[in-house]
């Protein structure tokens, strides 16, 4: 019989409980910004929005999984990043989160050991302790770009069975450079090593566009969705691309854990694809927010800061302010209505000591968060 003590632990997300706390004063009338999310404050696009009406009104909404739509994905693959991907080798899900469940449970058993770099996304920790897999954290600072190294992978003894990577990263919005890589899918290679790739961040960069692991190590299985460039995080849906030999493996868990995607959000997903204008557009808000909040740095007295490559992020130290990054967040929100996300989601060893703000936010918003952080911070310092 298994004991209580068997299961598997996984902490909270932290950012949620600052969520819920923000809402609630929202509730009580104070006005709230949102910046702890990592999720656009746009809504899907117009057209998108525009077929979905249509399908409300002709289609009853079975389970249903979109052709079309595994073809548009198929043929970004080959236009964005010259890789040849086949329609089959495109699982549809509802989101990235299940499309991480599924390359995992594809590729690893109980046990097995998956390194990630420290800082990183909270829920790739949580997911692997959830499914009985090790995390094998790897610290990455500053020297590092806060990402993993071909050097710092080749190190771990033993070799590990897994990696994940994230380029552009969450929190810190770091890419990895093509020729770092490179390096890393041939440590892969040569250790026996398989990878997953969460690219979800794709298409928001602010200098060189990021490369899919694909582009080097074609057995990579690659997580995606529409939550953020696409801005359509509620529609809950997202891809996995896989390998041929893994079709089978994960067309039957997506099938048996969750069925499939929305059909309203595949109908619409598709539209969305050729919406670049629109979607270029909020690119291009959150290139302004980005220089608008490294402006503004100085003026809270933060200096120390993860490179913003892409995404939506600023990963800020705040050591010499606290080393209670919850609770430092909380009085912020109780205090001047700016909700952000504390950093001991993202690293359980020196998150204390961090904060990550968003700025997926409007203009005017990321405008009046930083009218009222300046005040705030500089009593802190």
């Amino acid at each position: 019989m298994t004991s209580h003590t068997d299961i598997a632990q996984v902490e909270p997300f932290h950012a949620i409980a600052i969520g819920r706390l923000a809402y609630q004063l929202a509730e009580q009338g104070r006005d709230v910004i949102h910046m702890e999310y990592g999720q656009p404050s746009t809504g899907a696009p117009v057209a998108a929005i525009a077929a979905a009406h249509k399908v409300l009104d002709s289609d009853p909404g079975g389970y249903w999984e979109s052709t079309a739509l595994k073809q548009r994905i198929a043929r970004h693959y080959a236009e964005t990043y010259g890789v040849t991907v086949d329609e089959e080798q495109v699982i549809l899900t509802c989101g990235a989160s299940p499309a991480f469940v599924l390359a995992l449970s594809c590729l690893f058993a109980p046990g097995a050991r998956v390194a990630l770099a420290r800082p990183g996304y909270v829920a790739y920790r949580n997911t692997l302790k959830a499914m009985y897999l090790e995390p094998v954290e790897v610290a990455c600072g500053p020297a590092e770009r806060y990402q993993m190294t071909a050097a710092a992978l080749d190190a771990i003894e033993p070799a590990p069975d897994g990696l994940i990577l994230a380029s552009p990263a969450n929190p810190t919005g770091t890419v990895i450079a093509p020729e770092e890589l490179a390096a890393i899918a041939e440590v892969c290679r040569r250790k026996g090593i398989r990878v997953v790739s969460d690219e979800i961040y794709h298409g928001l960069t602010y200098g060189d566009a990021a490369q899919s692991t694909l582009q080097h190590l074609p057995e990579a299985l690659v997580v995606n969705s529409f939550s953020k460039y696409f801005s359509m995080a509620g529609w809950r849906l997202g891809w996995l691309v896989v390998p041929p030999d893994l079709i089978g493996a994960a067309r039957a868990r997506m099938g048996n854990l969750f069925l499939t995607p929305p059909v309203l959000a595949q109908h619409a997903g598709l539209i969305a694809f050729d919406c670049r204008e629109e979607l270029e557009g909020h690119h291009a808000n959150y290139a302004r927010n980005r220089e608008l909040l490294l402006a503004a740095l100085p003026r809270l007295g933060l200096q120390q800061i993860a490179p913003p490559d892409g995404a939506f992020y600023i990963w800020a130290e705040i050591g010499h302010m606290t080393n209670d990054s919850i609770a430092f967040c909380t009085q912020l929100l109780e205090d001047t209505g700016v909700a952000t996300a504390p950093g001991i989601d993202f690293d359980p060893v020196d998150g204390g000591r961090y904060i990550r703000f968003s700025f997926a936010a409007s203009q005017a918003e990321i405008e009046t968060a930083i009218e009222r952080m300046v005040p705030w911070f500089a009593a802190r310092r």
